[in-house]
């Protein structure tokens, strides 16, 4: 039982984050640039076209938040994560090392690991997945 809550709480906590940063890019929530600052961070990149990555970048954030609340296709959660992540990584974090307090890729790596951990492991009794009969 207390693995099932220890699932649960890994589960809520990264949905939240992603919504929330997925928020942030998409309407300016919690003090985001909202969708047009993204584009233009995102542009900034060399991601070519810079609203087709946005809307790519918005949409993995927002559907991977949703999918871990619910426990719902958590494999599919943990994979949008990795490559949201891998991406981030790859084009702002890694190049500035690792700890976080210089930009570095630390939290991104963390969140990829608990995505990927919880895709693996899967989402517990409290879940959709497991109410639907998709895990065992």
């Amino acid at each position: 039982m207390f693995a099932n809550l220890g699932l649960l709480a890994l589960r809520l906590t990264l949905g939240l984050v992603f919504l929330g940063h997925g928020a942030q890019k998409a309407f300016g929530s919690f003090g985001g640039p909202g969708f047009a600052g993204a584009t233009g961070f995102i542009g900034s990149l060399g991601l070519r076209p810079a609203p087709f990555w946005t809307a790519l970048v918005v949409g993995g954030e927002l559907l991977a938040g949703l999918l871990f609340l619910l426990g719902l296709l958590t494999p599919v959660a943990g994979l949008l994560v990795l490559g949201t992540m891998a991406v981030a990584i790859a084009k702002v974090h890694g190049p500035k090392g690792f700890f976080v307090q210089n930009g570095g890729y630390e939290y991104n790596l963390v969140l990829i690991i608990a995505a990927v951990a919880l895709a693996l492991v899967g989402p517990g009794a409290f879940s959709l997945d497991h109410l639907l009969g998709l895990v065992r």
